[in-house]
């Protein structure tokens, strides 16, 4: 493994595990035993950055994590994030200052910690100003219960914002080789603030790997069933990308997974991707990305492939793409 910093101070490992799939989104939950096994195998691996939400279960996740890693806490980085709720079964957005502190301390219980290493806002709260947000957080610092904090999904604009109120040391947003907004207006902004980013959905929900295809059927459970990305005829028009993935992976003597991941890295050297699994398997292949190097040329010639490759579907529903601040 290799380690990399975000916001020049927190250091974690290049290739980190999002853990949310373990517990929710992904269709059945994976056995809770072979989750902690899969967990402690991580961490024999190099990999110390396991990032977790409390909305995922809700609850459920963060519980795993606390089991899973109190005995090592002092070898990893818990990346936790407050602000989502349900209601109705929509998402809402809460960043209240007395929110923020009921919610760090039932983070802080769940993950059987005294602090937390990154604590993100995991959406952004329109009706909270984010210097209030950056402000109750700068006092949670100072108090010990968090170390660092960054922000999910959220704007350049809103980013200098916060960063004005209270340094931000991370910003997490999609990013891959399909879904390459960010480039636009945020990655020019996180270098220009010294922030760094941790892409998630790095493999495109499992797209990038090239094991989905038209014919894939979802769990009932699996939000991709709602994504206008994973319908049968954008999972088919979409194999384009996979195709140029496959050819570069065979050239490298890779995987698919590890040439999109390695593409990521090769981007910043701010950048640290969670991939999330429930199989040792992929999380090995995953961790292989670090030992693939893409010249500079060689990414010059992706990126010419990528551009000419029309990407069909939205990332997420309309409502959803709302709550996102991009």
């Amino acid at each position: 493994m290799i380690y990399r910093k975000l916001g020049n101070s927190l250091e974690v490992s290049a290739i980190g595990l999002g853990c949310m799939g373990m517990s929710y989104a992904y269709g059945p939950a994976g056995d809770k035993k072979d989750m902690i096994a899969l967990l402690h195998a991580a961490i024999d691996r190099g990999i110390t950055f396991f990032d977790t939400a409390e909305v995922y279960g809700p609850y459920l996740n963060e519980e795993l994590l606390g089991e899973a890693l109190a005995p090592h806490r002092d070898k990893v980085v818990i990346a936790t994030k407050f602000g989502i709720g349900n209601k109705d079964g929509k998402q809402t957005t809460d960043s209240r200052p007395e929110t923020i502190r009921a919610s760090v301390e039932g983070s802080l219980r769940r993950l059987r910690t005294d602090y937390i290493d990154l604590y993100y806002q995991h959406r952004v709260d329109t009706m909270v100003p984010i210097e209030d947000v950056a402000g109750t957080i700068g006092e949670l610092v100072q108090e010990g219960k968090i170390k660092y904090w960054g922000l999910s999904e959220a704007g350049a604009h809103t980013i200098r914002r916060a960063h004005a109120t209270w340094p931000v040391t991370a910003v997490q947003s999609e990013y891959s080789i399909w879904w390459r907004r960010p480039e636009e207006a945020l990655l020019p902004a996180l270098e220009e603030l010294g922030i760094g980013l941790v892409p998630f959905s790095p493999l495109g929900r499992g797209f990038l790997t090239g094991s989905l295809g038209k014919d894939t059927q979802f769990a009932d459970n699996d939000f991709r069933k709602a994504l206008p990305r994973f319908t049968p005829e954008a999972m088919e028009a979409n194999q384009a990308l996979v195709a140029l993935i496959r050819q570069v992976a065979s050239e490298k003597h890779a995987t698919p997974a590890q040439i999109a991941l390695a593409w990521l890295l090769a981007q910043k050297s701010w950048i640290a991707p969670i991939p999330g699994t429930t199989k040792l398997s992929r999380l090995e292949e995953n961790i292989g990305a670090v030992n693939i190097e893409l010249s500079s040329d060689e990414i010059i010639n992706i990126n010419a492939a990528a551009e000419r490759i029309a990407v069909e579907g939205d990332r997420y529903p309309e409502e959803l793409e709302r709550n996102t601040n991009l």
